[in-house]
């Protein structure tokens, strides 16, 4: 019977074959935002191996060269200085490091996301008059629950969007700090309690794609994962129509229901939402029991047009009000 080392060099070529079935989905994202980021990483990558291959290469060189077997080699112990070799050593890093400061700096205001989007894709201009879907984001313990303002139904670990439609998310979290991830769409934002931020993304191919939690957030947050549909128009309202067809009513009273902890929740959709639900989940006050909390906002002071659009209805008075 053959030895087990005999195979040895084989195993390791074996076990490269399961990674054929890998989807490397960052590095071949569907969406503009997520190509950006892409290329920033292997732009970055690419920088860096201008230093690391040659390092590499010289030191396995190096060791080869000068063996002690090796009497044709050059024996110089004395010698300690080139000023073309510190110059080499020094100028190369040095302007890696400028570039990759220049690069961050470009990127970091261009990818902020809460700027909104500029293009569709490279070569694609927004067109005129388009409007963003504006889908309202909570992370839940442990689920995701989605809100569309407009359409006026949302769904729990299920959400769809229109090809080549800009999206803004409104995120926040009803207990625990959590992070909302689509790797094929954009990079990840946190999604925190009495706090909204803000995603503007695009998906520029048809598909069904993965969502995530990638916060560490409790019991349930290995199955805090849902399905995001990119569709066209026309896909896009028959999910729309299915959902209201489907759901049932999210008042404030089946939101708190809602809301308890509870793993690998099935999908659920609503067809209709109670008015302020989302702004009232920032502001911490769907239980009317509760005071409201005031949200973080950018800017000195929040006036009173704004309490109204954060803390919703049952929040209008100043003794409502928690600061």
């Amino acid at each position: 019977m053959p030895s087990f080392p005999r195979f040895r060099g084989i195993l390791p070529i074996g076990l490269l074959s399961l990674l054929t079935g890998c989807n490397a989905v960052l590095l071949s994202p569907s969406g503009d935002i997520a190509v950006q980021q892409r290329n920033l990483i292997l732009i970055s990558t690419g920088l860096m191996l201008i230093v690391i291959v040659p390092v590499i290469i010289l030191t396995l060189w190096f060791a080869w060269r000068y063996r002690a077997s090796n009497k044709a080699a050059r024996y110089t112990p004395e010698w300690n200085h080139s000023t073309v070799l510190e110059l080499l050593i020094w100028a190369g890093p040095l302007l890696i490091i400028i570039a990759l400061g220049a690069l961050t700096w470009v990127s970091t205001h261009q990818l902020d996301p809460y700027r909104p989007l500029a293009r569709l894709s490279e070569g694609r201009d927004i067109p005129a008059g388009t409007k963003p879907l504006v889908v309202e984001v909570v992370a839940l313990d442990w689920k995701w629950l989605f809100l569309y303002p407009e359409q006026g139904i949302a769904a729990v670990n299920e959400m769809a969007a229109p090809v080549d439609r800009p999206i803004q998310f409104r995120i926040t979290s009803s207990t625990v700090m959590n992070s909302f991830f689509i790797p094929a769409l954009a990079g990840q934002i946190y999604a925190m309690p009495g706090m909204q931020t803000t995603l503007h993304a695009v998906i520029n191919h048809p598909g069904e794609y993965e969502g995530l939690s990638a916060n560490y957030s409790g019991a349930g947050f290995s199955g805090m994962r849902f399905a995001f549909h990119g569709v066209d128009e026309t896909g896009f309202q028959q999910w729309v129509d299915r959902t209201r067809a489907q759901g049932q009513m999210l008042s404030r009273e089946a939101y708190l229901k809602l809301a308890r902890p509870s793993e690998r929740n099935p999908v659920q959709h609503f067809s209709d939402v109670a008015p302020g639900l989302f702004d009232a989940i920032v502001g911490r006050c769907v239980d009317p029991a509760r005071p409201c909390s005031m949200p973080h906002a950018r800017g000195p002071a929040l006036n009173a047009a704004a309490s109204d659009r954060y803390l919703g209805p049952l929040c209008r008075s100043e003794k409502d009000l928690t600061l």
